[in-house]
């Protein structure tokens, strides 16, 4: 900030491994954001290491950064970014646009995913005409699109109310069921409860990491 530096992450070591769900808790200002903006490639440690997939992230400029997150990750956001002026459709298949696959494959496979979250009949919909849980699920569907090794959802359940963010858990469940590794940053217990480890932040260390009994979204939806 300026003349000014602030000191983050204090020598944390962290390890994800294939298949899991795990949430990263922590008051404001213990280090989540900046965890997850380093573990998805939009900030760099300035010391240390950081392994994805087996790819040692360092110095990479911008346009190789982009390419290894389209191929490597998906955003879940808690303001769901999708763009206004473009159809659920078009929102889902924006990756695989940025990964040069041809309309129709892209249509199809933006389709597919849509299915999956249940908004094939909402695909003409532009996000003003969609609930804020429907606009998670296209934001969900998008993230998914391209297939990425990881999910990073940031507060994915912060902007809507305690029935739909169970029904999105319900549905970041099933995709974690189906093998995709997904870290959840989020603020409320029973959402983290819904994962299966939790890592708490404080001052920028991690001060407790413990798997847990998950408690099964479906039992509350």
């Amino acid at each position: 900030m300026g003349a000014n530096s602030l000191h983050v992450l204090k020598g944390i070591n962290f390890n994800v491994e294939k298949g899991e769900l795990v949430s990263i808790m922590g008051s404001s200002g213990s280090g989540k954001s900046t965890l997850l903006n380093i573990l998805g490639m939009l900030d760099e440690a300035d010391s240390g290491e950081y392994i994805l997939d087996g790819l040692k992230v360092k110095n990479l400029n911008e346009r190789i950064a982009a390419s290894y997150r389209n191929e490597f990750l998906g955003f879940i956001f808690q303001s769901f970014n999708l763009i206004n002026y473009k159809t659920a459709l078009d929102n889902v298949s924006l990756p695989l646009y940025y990964q040069g696959i041809k309309r129709k494959e892209r249509t199809d496979k933006a389709m597919h995913y849509l299915e999956k979250v249940g908004l094939a009949e909402w695909a003409e919909h532009l996000p003003s005409e969609l609930s804020g849980g429907q606009k998670q699920r296209v934001a969900i569907a998008r993230a998914l699109a391209s297939d990425p090794k990881v999910l990073l959802a940031d507060e994915p359940t912060g902007a809507l109310d305690t029935k739909t963010s169970y029904e999105v858990m319900e549905l970041i469940q099933g995709i974690n069921d189906e093998g995709k590794t997904i870290l959840v940053v989020t603020h409320e217990h029973d959402i983290a409860q819904m994962t299966k480890r939790i890592v708490n932040l404080k001052d920028g260390l991690i001060i407790d990491d413990t798997k847990v009994e998950q408690v099964r979204a479906s039992s509350y939806v």
